[in-house]
């Protein structure tokens, strides 16, 4: 992290942190290192597709992130972790974080040891939308009522919105809804979709898209190697709060999506009703994890399919769809990874197993200066 471009780019940590680990190489470096680290840049019969690259920069993209909070020699310390280790990195600001944010770190690492319970605040969780952002505090004890005054100012007074989090993420909660006893509203974050018209609200404890503007370009190039039509019958698995399933929806003639988290099915359809695309989509909450061929036969006939799963890839999904009837066999898949090792396994199922060829693959620079990755690949069907 010590580097001449580490310096131009403005990092000033002196420790390199697990997020920031690539500040150092100059963004189209940085693609081609990871197109290189792509398990899936040689054998693709038909090449790779392009990097896709967010054309206005690359600092300042991280719109969720987690950090770190622990009292140092009497000092609070607000930051990411640092690399191989459990010790949090002395940040004063980020080049990751959106610049609102990062100017925010020496505030927070001021005003957080005033609480009453500050050595029971292990971490603090940045969701940003395209009006608001959010700070979810984790909290192992009850605040006291100055405490919740003392937030409410803060975040007045630097326009953010607080959310409170006692347990698990289910638990987390404005802070002016706990002020008013629940008559506020809890639907304050959202993101656009702009090349679809789409709009998606999310709370900061939902899964979705560190980078909001390559997510755009993300979603227009897979949609279009999917090449959906207005008579395609889609099936989008791992379908979160509907990212892909609402942009889909616009295109083709119905969607289905699957989803194992209850919390984002439930706004997978809420935000289908917000975009006016209730009666061309339909979730269902299922864990994807033990699908068999069966249940893939009894979803129905779908001849385009996008899949989209977290790091543990979609192995039960795979292996259910190659084992099923031809009849079941959809023409074409996308496939949407942020780990290419278990997308090379899967890979192995389609193309072995079943019948797919893989017909191209590329990468996605969401994370510009971090090692993770998100590939694209495409598979179709033998004729």
């Amino acid at each position: 992290m010590c580097s001449l471009n580490a310096h131009i780019l403005g990092c000033v940590v002196g420790v390199p942190c697990s997020t920031s680990i690539l500040l150092h190489r100059l963004p189209l470096k940085t693609v081609c290192w990871k197109t290189c680290c792509n398990v899936l840049a040689k054998p693709v019969p038909s090449g790779c597709c392009p990097p896709f690259m967010a054309l206005t920069g690359s600092t300042g993209t991280g719109r969720v992130c987690r950090c770190a909070m622990c009292v140092k020699k009497q000092k609070m310390l607000v930051g990411f972790r640092e690399r191989h280790s459990s010790f949090v990195a002395n940040m004063n600001s980020c080049e990751i974080l959106p610049k609102a944010v990062s100017r925010l770190l020496p505030e927070l690492a001021v005003f957080l040891p005033t609480l009453s319970i500050h050595e029971r605040l292990p971490q603090i969780e940045l969701a940003v939308g395209s009006h608001t952002t959010a700070l979810v505090l984790r909290h192992m004890e009850p605040f006291g009522q100055a405490d919740l005054l003392a937030l409410q100012a803060f975040g007045q007074q630097h326009q953010v919105d607080w959310w409170l989090q006692a347990h698990g993420p289910e638990t987390a909660c404005r802070l002016e809804e706990v002020l008013s006893a629940g008559t506020v509203s809890t639907d304050t974050l959202s993101y656009r979709i702009d090349s679809f018209g789409i709009h998606l609200h999310f709370k900061p404890t939902d899964f979705t898209q560190v980078n909001h503007q390559i997510n755009d370009t993300m979603v227009v190039r897979a949609l279009t190697l999917l090449d959906a039509q207005p008579d395609d019958q889609v099936l989008d698995l791992f379908c979160g709060l509907g990212n892909f399933s609402l942009p889909l929806a616009r295109q083709s003639g119905f969607v289905k999506g699957f989803e194992g988290s209850a919390d984002l099915t439930v706004r997978a359809r809420q935000n289908a009703v917000h975009n006016g695309l209730q009666h061309k989509t339909e979730f269902h909450e299922r864990n994807l994890f033990e699908v068999n061929t069966p249940e893939w036969e009894s979803w129905g006939q779908f001849n385009k399919v996008l899949v989209d799963p977290p790091r543990d890839g979609a192995l039960a999904v795979c292996k259910a769809l190659v084992a099923a009837r031809p009849e079941f066999w959809p023409q074409r898949i996308v496939y949407v990874s942020c780990n290419p090792a278990t997308l090379a396994r899967d890979v192995a199922v389609l193309c072995q197993t079943g019948p797919y060829r893989l017909k191209a693959a590329g990468i996605v620079n969401m994370f510009p200066h971090t090692g993770h990755v998100e590939s694209v690949a495409v598979f179709e069907r033998h004729s």
